[in-house]
């Protein structure tokens, strides 16, 4: 709020109060997250914009064409029919090399009210010298109440565990390997076939 707002809001004037209402309203709903990581923007761009390097740290699988309006799809459970997998039927939004790329995002299969919408989330890189680069998550569009107020709360923790698995698979210099996981995965979906 500027310096001239502040005061008529202290003299109680009306105007004053028109003035800075919309920015007293509460703020769009956010969750960001920033790390550092070891690596260059060139390495982290590869990560975050091919199926080896999603892979590689964000999941199993992943199906991805790096365009505006091309495919960005996460697979956390590739056993699951299609839809079911995870971030399914995605797209990304906007693409910047090595600065910023946004995609729209889903909630998982068991909040299906939110699910079925779209949020959106924007990545950035910046580089800090070094080999080293901070990378900022933003989630963005959330509606409130109901099931969006779990998937917000579910992403608040979930998104950290993704930039976590980013800063490991660059500070240990190669990919998260997900063949226990995906083992317990099949598994569960051989027991669930048999039921």
């Amino acid at each position: 709020m500027t310096h001239w707002m502040h005061r008529l809001l202290l003299r109680g004037s009306l105007l004053g109060l028109l003035l800075a209402a919309p920015l007293l309203r509460a703020a769009e709903p956010l969750i960001e997250h920033r790390t550092e990581v070891a690596a260059s923007p060139a390495e982290l761009w590869q990560a975050w914009t091919t199926r080896e390097g999603l892979r590689s740290f964000f999941a199993p699988d992943a199906r991805i064409d790096p365009r505006p309006g091309g495919l960005f799809e996460i697979h956390f459970n590739p056993y699951m029919p299609e839809g079911q997998r995870g971030a399914d039927g995605l797209r990304l939004l906007a693409l910047q090399p090595e600065q910023m790329l946004s995609f729209e995002w889903n909630a998982p299969p068991h909040l299906p009210e939110v699910r079925a919408q779209r949020t959106v989330v924007i990545v950035r890189f910046e580089a800090l010298g070094e080999g080293r680069t901070r990378v900022t998550l933003s989630h963005l569009g959330w509606g409130s109440g109901g099931q969006w107020d779990e998937a917000r709360a579910y992403f608040g923790k979930a998104w950290s565990f993704v930039l976590g698995n980013l800063n490991r698979r660059f500070a240990e210099a190669k990919p998260i390997d997900w063949t226990p996981w995906l083992a317990r995965l099949k598994a569960e979906a051989e027991r669930a076939a048999k039921s």
